[in-house]
This record gives structure tokens, C-alpha cells and sequence, in this order.
């Protein structure tokens, strides 16, 4: 092969790596477009799970006693959300580190919402083990998995610690939480 055929066969390849890398640039471009959050949701708490930084998954759940609390409503008190089951066993063992540190911190703005997952525990079981335990903060039920669902539950206990402004300050998966994690968790969100 000549000079001049093998600058003319650089010069093909080389044009041919640059539409090649311009498709895929359009491409990517294109992907970032249609994928945008045009309604931005992972900023009105619709995201699809809660993430650390980001605003927590608003929903409207009963109470034990027929009372019907929305998370969103609660903007200006430092709230932590627990995911747990009568039956479960580490949700049970740290259920009075949790009424302890509410009743220590509650008058600074700390509510505590304890979201039953009734779709996989009893509903009748619910009350009697509040009682037991001397639970003060309130009980949600969540009989439809709506919670479960907008949190992706994967274990019991799961616990949400959400700032006053509404956003996931940290996600605690697993238990049983001890005292000191508590108090040390509530004090940040407290902030």
C-alpha cells in the first residue's frame, strides 16, 4: 500500500471513531433527557426509595386509635419512622431504648412514629404490645404495605431519622439499636 492510500485509510478511520463517538454522545445525551426528573419528584418526596440527602416518602397512616397522621405534616420536628412487627424479636428488644429517648428528647421536637407492618404481623397483637411496654409515642398501622413498599422494606426493624426539613438524615437496617445509637442519631437530626 502506498503513502497516499494509508493517509486516506487513517483519515476513514479516523472520521469513522469520530461519528462513532458522536453517536455515542447524542446517544448519551438523549438517555440524560428522557431520564430527567421533568416533575421533580425526588424533590416532593416521591422518590422511589429513601435515600440519605433526599426528602423522605411522604404517607397518611391510621393510628392504633383511629387518629390518621400524614409524615409530611410533621415539617419542623425531627422525626424518626420504625418499621417493625410484634413478632419480631430485635424490634421488640429495642422498643424501650426508643420510648426512653423520645421521652427524653420529645419536647425538643423529636416525634417518633412506630409503623406497625400489620399486613405481616396481627392487629390485635399491636395494642397489647404497646401497653406491655408502656409505648407512648404513636403506633401507625400499615395494613396495605404502603409504607413497606415506599421504603422497600427488606428487614425488620428498619429505622428512618428524618430532619426537621423532611429529609433522610440516616437509615439504620437491622436491629436491635442500642440506647447510645439512638440518642446519638436523635441529637443529629435534632440539630
Amino acid at each position: 500500500m502506498n503513502e497516499a492510500a494509508r493517509a486516506d485509510s487513517n483519515d476513514m478511520h479516523t472520521t469513522q471513531h469520530r461519528l462513532a463517538y458522536a453517536i455515542v454522545l447524542t446517544l448519551g445525551l438523549v438517555w440524560i433527557y428522557l431520564s430527567a426528573d421533568k416533575n421533580a419528584a425526588s424533590l416532593t418526596g416521591t422518590t422511589a426509595a429513601p435515600q440519605v440527602g433526599f426528602l423522605a416518602p411522604d404517607f397518611s397512616l391510621p393510628t392504633a386509635s383511629g387518629e390518621t397522621i400524614r409524615l409530611s405534616d410533621l415539617r419542623g420536628k425531627a422525626v424518626l419512622v420504625n418499621l417493625w412487627a410484634t413478632w419480631c424479636p430485635p424490634c421488640r428488644a429495642e422498643m424501650p431504648a426508643i420510648e426512653k429517648v423520645y421521652n427524653e428528647y420529645k419536647e425538643e421536637g423529636l416525634v417518633v412514629l412506630a409503623v406497625n407492618m400489620t399486613y405481616q404481623d396481627t392487629a390485635s397483637a399491636v395494642m397489647p404490645f404497646a401497653q406491655e411496654h408502656g409505648l407512648t409515642f404513636p403506633i401507625l398501622l400499615d395494613e396495605s404495605a404502603i409504607v413497606g413498599r415506599a421504603y422497600q422494606l427488606r428487614s425488620l426493624p428498619s429505622s428512618f431519622f428524618i430532619t426537621r426539613e423532611g429529609i433522610v438524615n440516616e437509615v439504620v437496617i437491622g436491629g436491635p439499636m442500642s440506647e447510645a445509637l439512638l440518642r446519638t442519631r436523635v441529637e443529629e437530626i435534632l440539630k
